[in-house]
């Protein structure tokens, strides 16, 4: 640039000729005519260099670099790879780096063509929201699980809704659409989806799906329309801002891993979380999250009236321990039921299980594969025909660890067996347990405490101890008939009942 600046002045200033111009800067003069037409030098050529030895294969390798555009990345030819399969199958005489420029020169070539344009979008306020599921780690009670979060976006304020499951299954999906739509106050008219397998049984033609008879009876329910995007990565900037926010959300709020004990902790964080969104600003609007979804909220469909029922209905049959086997994982009911079959009602976050129309047992849905949930209760009957099986039930253990089998029964056991002999005093705790049937776990505590303080280890005592904590505790939250607002009736007397006596004694 600088050598044109001074052909160009002294052409002007001394009036040089194109032959002097060229012997004083040393320069031909094909150079000088170019300075002399133009202030801007011309571009460089790059020499385009034939490259004989790969001649031949050129097509083999881009067939290559083609196809592995539809495997897995971590399977795809790398530069190396692609040399080593010319010189061993197809016996090329060629340099490695050779190979290396052709190749790298035929994936800036396919990644271009791959690269979809998008267009900006306007969205209705209340018209469309979009939903996934993105996985999440969290430590729930010391041990590192793997979970999925639902997300529901709006598309035009951008608010979201999180909520964390133990699994993606249909119930889950039902459960979050229930929640979200809750959690905004209303249904918006569309929402946008992938092709999960809770909603789409099999992608036909197009936009046509075979959908899963609940999703259509949710859809119903609350009146939405749904739409599917194009399967695979195609279709992945259909959805494009539900995609962002399952990243954005994990980053923002689950960094570190979280350490929680339990599922309702975890999602307590996500519902902070989602409140704390609603201060942040999308790109370069003006208004904040929660300013715009105040505009939006007005624009939602109303909820309907009466709710719906996000849960599946299973048969199982009770094993020989009195479990059921639900998603691989294991739940009591009472020992009664064993042999039999029942009926499950799974739903998102617990389980019912049915005998004749009747909840006979509910739990927690697990967490883990293989686990077993079971439930002192639930074996009372066995362990009084059995009493030598409770030290080292399951049962027994995990009562402990929950906290329902505490001091006072321990103590009571001790003493019992102390008094009465191992089996009969595991009978008598026995009969003690039955008391949790009917009575809360503090007032039986209180009876058990009563029972030990004269001395008995009587099922009977502690009954009738628990019964009169019962009513103390009834009556110490009843309003005097004196004290009742607006009553002038006087306190009742005795004195009328202590007359018939000494009458009946004078006779």
């Amino acid at each position: 640039m600088e050598l044109f600046e001074r052909i160009r002045r002294d052409h002007r200033e001394e009036g040089l000729s194109v032959r002097a111009l060229a012997v004083k800067h040393r320069v031909h003069r094909r150079a000088v005519r170019q300075a002399l037409g133009s202030a801007v030098p011309p571009p460089r050529k790059t020499p385009e260099r034939e490259a004989p030895a790969l001649g031949a294969y050129r097509e083999i390798v881009r067939g290559w670099l083609t196809d592995d555009l539809e495997v897995a990345v971590k399977q795809r030819h790398t530069a190396r790879r692609v040399w080593q399969r010319l010189v061993a199958e197809h016996g090329a005489v060629v340099a490695e780096s050779t190979v290396r420029t052709f190749v790298a020169e035929v994936r800036a070539e396919l990644t271009s063509q791959t690269k979809a344009v998008t267009v900006p979008q306007l969205h209705d306020p209340g018209g469309e929201a979009e939903v996934d599921f993105g996985e999440l780690t969290a430590w729930v009670e010391g041990v590192l699980v793997k979970l999925w979060m639902f997300c529901m976006r709006l598309s035009a304020s951008g608010r979201a809704f999180h909520v964390a499951f133990a699994h993606q299954a249909q119930e889950a999906f039902l459960e979050g659409h229930r929640l979200a739509f809750e959690h905004f106050g209303g249904v918006p008219g569309r929402v946008r989806y992938d092709n999960l397998k809770p909603a789409v049984i099999k992608v036909l033609m197009g936009r046509d799906r075979v959908e899963n008879d609940r999703f259509v009876a949710l859809r119903s329910h609350y009146l939405f329309d749904s739409f599917f995007c194009i399967p695979g990565i195609a279709g992945a900037h259909e959805k494009g801002g539900v995609e962002g926010e399952v990243g954005r959300f994990r980053r923002r709020h689950l960094v570190p891993v979280p350490r929680v004990g339990d599922l309702a902790e975890l999602n307590g964080l996500l519902t902070a979380g989602d409140r704390a969104d609603d201060g942040r600003r999308i790109a370069r609007r003006a208004e904040t999250v929660g300013e715009a979804f105040a505009v939006e909220a007005g624009h939602l469909r109303a909820l309907p009236t009466d709710g719906f029922e996000c849960y599946a209905e299973l048969s199982c049959k009770v094993d020989t321990k009195a479990r059921v086997c639900v998603r691989q994982s294991w739940y009591s009911v009472p020992a009664r039921l064993a042999r039999r079959r029942v009926t499950v009602r799974l739903h998102a976050a617990r389980l019912e299980v049915l005998d004749g129309g009747r909840v006979v047992a509910t739990h927690a849905r697990s967490l883990h594969k293989g686990s077993e949930d079971l439930v002192l209760d639930h074996y009372i009957e066995v362990l009084v025909r059995k009493p030598g099986a409770m030290a080292g039930s399951v049962a027994l253990a995990q009562a402990r660890t929950a906290g329902a089998f505490g001091d006072a029964h321990e103590r009571f056991w001790a003493e019992a067996r102390r008094r009465l002999g191992d089996g009969a005093g595991t009978r008598a705790l026995c009969k003690v347990l039955l008391l949790h049937r009917s009575l809360p776990g503090g007032i039986v505590a209180a009876g058990i405490d009563a029972a030990l303080a004269v001395g008995s280890v009587d099922p009977e005592v502690v009954t009738i101890e628990a019964r009169r904590a019962s009513d103390h505790h009834r009556s110490a939250v009843v309003v005097p008939i004196t004290q009742a607002r607006g009553s002038e009736r006087p306190a009742p007397t005795l004195a009328g009942y202590d007359d018939l006596l000494t009458a009946g004694a004078g006779r």
